[in-house]
């Protein structure tokens, strides 16, 4: 697989330069359910034609299940990152590079600057773009609509951080064909919407509770928050990392509670998700956030319910005490 070169003449298979200007995601208390979009029937990226695949395939080991339509739902959190699919479309940015006018840039602002133009869209739309989780190429992402090619753009950052986090909603829809990105065969994921933003910015949307300092709690907040992105083989498809990835950045209650109960000498010892007993023709889990006594070794336990059912995961029941029966 080639990764995209930073360089107006890099050579075929150095690794991309990333990049896009930072976009925010606002946090707030009141979460409400989001209707889901229909998803498309077709998609297309790099000319190659895209539809959702109703059928079983194999999975490459991501141990990614199937819903009721035959597709799996989404919600990934990692870095959207591109590849160039062919030599003759590396050569071709090339030239486009050596139009613009890039001086003073450097080769990640270059890099944005030339795919930002207008006349240069073709490029955007021949790119494979590559979804990676902890590192993995994990999803092939093909825009549900050509518009939100747009989308692709700005979650490239013309200076990137190892902090920033892009967050793909959409749905799975096969395996990627060897040509579309160079020999890469992940899975395809149809997004619906792209938020990119870095671990600083989400901190700072969080309202901090009274009662705790300003460092005290960006440091519980920045703590759990690592905590739920860094748990094994998170590839935001089954339905309890979608789950813990919708509260990482859409809930900030669990930042919150967090901080109060370091406050009070206790520290996280597991995050855990459980099929909800109010599941039945939805699915619904619970998360459960346990924190132990650092003196007492006594554990209190939070929850969380979330609807998993469809595209877009919503709350069910705030944050609450929880009790093993």
């Amino acid at each position: 697989m080639t990764p995209l070169a930073g360089t107006q003449t890099g050579r075929f298979g150095r690794d991309l330069s990333r990049a896009t200007p930072q976009r925010g995601v606002r946090m707030s208390e009141d979460v409400e359910a989001i209707e889901p979009e229909t998803t498309p029937a077709t998609a297309t990226l790099g000319g190659a034609l895209v539809a959702p695949d109703p059928a079983p395939y194999d999975d490459g080991g991501l141990d990614l299940p199937e819903n009721d339509q035959g597709s799996s739902y989404v919600y990934a959190l990692g870095r959207v990152e591109a590849r160039f699919p062919s030599l003759a479309v590396e050569k071709e940015f090339a030239q486009a590079t050596g139009r613009a006018d890039t001086a003073g840039l450097t080769d990640r602002q270059a890099l944005h600057e030339v795919l930002s133009e207008r006349s240069n869209r073709y490029l955007v739309r021949q790119l494979c773009w590559v979804l990676s989780v902890e590192g993995l190429e994990t999803y092939v992402l093909v825009p549900g609509d050509p518009a939100d090619v747009e989308l692709l753009v700005e979650a490239m950052r013309p200076s990137p951080r190892p902090t920033d986090v892009d967050i793909v909603i959409g749905v799975r829809a096969g395996m990627a064909p060897p040509e579309m990105c160079n020999g890469l065969v992940v899975p395809m994921v149809v997004f619906e919407q792209i938020y990119s933003f870095d671990v600083d910015s989400l901190l700072e949307s969080i309202p901090r509770p009274e009662g705790v300092e300003e460092a005290e709690f960006g440091a519980a907040a920045e703590e759990l928050l690592w905590r739920i992105l860094q748990m094994a083989d998170n590839a935001g498809a089954l339905d309890e990392h979608r789950a813990l990835n919708y509260l990482a950045v859409r809930y900030p209650a669990i930042y919150a509670k967090a901080a109060e109960l370091y406050q009070d000498s206790s520290a996280l010892s597991r995050v855990e998700v459980r099929p909800s007993r109010l599941s039945g023709v939805r699915r619904i889990v619970d998360v459960i956030l346990s924190f132990s006594h650092r003196q007492t070794d006594v554990t209190e336990q939070f929850f969380v319910r979330v609807d998993v059912t469809e595209q877009f995961p919503f709350l069910v029941t705030k944050l609450t005490p929880y009790y093993d029966r």
